[in-house]
């Protein structure tokens, strides 16, 4: 039965091969056919396999773990996204210059012809409304809102001067993380799974986890596979109650009773597929089949109550809730565990000033609060534990905040804010093999716009790949006549100077 769905699913792949993929591809791939008929089904059948523009993957498991094409630093991503842009004026880019403009009114040149979010009409310029700091070895500028932070600023490496085209929510999170504004595109961890597949069977490849209390504004979308096989989207577990909704068996159902029932539909789905030859049936089967595996590895992997009290004091857990501190640490067990992408969205660090909860001097106090403790204990454990050195972790929002105070509908507003901003943005990255204690980039005097190595989001899904081991031009899939790619058809590069 496995022989022949393989035997059909390539049938059905050559049905829609296109004139000029056939054209494209036609020497390798006879030259390919050759290779299989000589080394007979042991190449399919192999659990690691090398990963590239056309790899041979099992269609029954398709999240087995593939080798990069490329020698990699990292094996694992940890992505942390603060859904709402955090503003990096008060974190991390200090603007001493800024400070002394504070309150004068913002030159023509940052503003005309300019459009943004809410700000209308001349604004004020703002300085940064923290103190600031040089922390470690490598003098990094830090805020006194991150003090936990400061004790491991040297791990981190910076890039000051990330930029977008798109100063909106929703299309700015797509583009971060899918490499379009547009919903249907595949996210970065599914191309990462896509590549690379898993190191553990009995979980997800790539798994989601939210806390502040909302989706982030581009909803599912940022995690969802797109045009890839949905068996790489990204599975959304929760840090309180049941890890996976549906997931328990319901009264009156035992777990040999769940496997008769596993078994019967996937018998239905192979008959399904011996009549239309879809490959998102075998995807179905795949993934009832994982389901069951997951009763039990799932459950195990998110109970963090297995943790000694000293590691929920390191982290700030706050058990029974959802959170940020939660996360972290569900984080770190599922990597331990093989999980190849874990991605994070701490929503509500929108500090626009038009409530408190969205004042610097009030929910952005409070989003730093949370962030600080956990996000810290998460380097430290890593280390501790031999995994930041093959773990990418990476820190960022979806844009950058202005360097002029918000002044909705062009009037001063009671509290302090700024807007969107797609000019300049900083982001960090640890571990993975990235250059430790070294900072990427520079913004002018006001912290505006990059005046040195300006980096757009492209370039950082690049180098994302890269220090997975994969290669950004070659990882691609076949859709609507074209090879699709995470960063699109604009030129993209890796930036090597941050690469170890």
């Amino acid at each position: 039965m496995r022989n022949s769905l393989i035997n059909e699913l390539a049938q059905a792949e050559l049905a829609h091969t296109t004139r000029r993929l056939f054209l494209r591809d036609g020497v390798a791939g006879l030259g390919a056919t050759w290779l299989a008929s000589m080394l007979g089904n042991s190449l399919l059948g192999s659990s690691v396999q090398a990963s590239g523009t056309a790899a041979v993957r099992d269609p029954m498991q398709p999240l087995a773990p593939q080798l990069p094409p490329l020698v990699a630093k990292a094996k694992r991503v940890i992505y942390l996204h603060m859904a709402g842009a955090p503003s990096q004026l008060e974190l991390f880019d200090y603007k001493p210059e800024l400070k002394k403009l504070d309150g004068q009114d913002c030159p023509q040149e940052f503003i005309a012809g300019k459009r943004f979010a809410f700000i209308r009409g001349v604004p004020k310029l703002l300085g940064p409304q923290f103190e600031f700091a040089q922390h470690g070895e490598s003098g990094a500028w830090l805020s006194d809102r991150l003090p936990h932070f400061a004790k491991v600023v040297d791990k981190a490496c910076f890039v000051r001067t990330m930029v977008t085209d798109q100063f909106n929510h929703a299309p700015a999170q797509l583009l971060v993380h899918t490499g379009n504004q547009n919903l249907g595109y595949a996210s970065m961890g599914c191309w990462a799974t896509y590549g690379l597949g898993s190191e553990n069977q009995n979980l997800p490849g790539f798994v989601v986890l939210l806390s502040g209390g909302k989706f982030p504004d581009a909803g599912k979308s940022v995690w969802g596979s797109g045009f890839l096989p949905s068996v790489y989207q990204g599975v959304q577990c929760r840090s309180s109650g049941e890890p996976v909704l549906f997931l328990s068996n319901p009264p009156g159902i035992d777990r040999t009773l769940r496997g008769r029932m596993v078994d019967a539909i996937a018998d239905v789905n192979r008959k399904t597929y011996d009549e239309v030859a879809d490959p998102e049936t075998l995807t179905r089967i795949a993934q009832y089949e994982l389901a069951y595996r997951m009763q039990m590895s799932a459950t195990d992997a998110m109970d963090y109550s297995q943790e000694p009290a000293h590691i929920h004091k390191m982290y700030g857990t706050q058990p029974g809730q959802e959170s940020l501190a939660n996360n972290c640490l569900l984080a770190r067990r599922l990597i331990e565990r093989g999980v190849r992408f874990v991605q994070l969205f701490d929503w509500g660090w929108d500090s626009h000033g038009a409530g408190e909860n969205e004042a610097l001097h009030h929910g952005f106090k409070d989003k730093c609060r949370q962030l600080d403790q956990p996000v810290t204990a998460l380097l430290l454990d890593l280390e501790q534990r031999g995994l930041l050195d093959e773990t990418l972790v990476v820190w960022s929002g979806e844009f950058g905040r202005t360097p002029m105070r918000e002044n909705r509908g062009g009037k001063e507003m009671t509290l302090v804010g700024r807007d969107h901003h797609p000019h300049a943005f900083t982001l960090w990255m640890a571990g993975g093999g990235v250059r430790a204690g070294h900072s990427h980039g520079e913004t002018d005097p006001i912290g505006y716009a990059p005046i040195a190595d300006k980096v757009e989001v492209r370039d950082l899904q690049a180098t994302i790949l890269r220090l997975l081991g994969l290669d950004h031009e070659r990882l691609v899939f076949p859709f609507q006549g074209l090879d699709q790619k995470l960063t699109g058809v604009k030129p993209a590069r890796a930036i090597d100077s941050i690469i170890a």
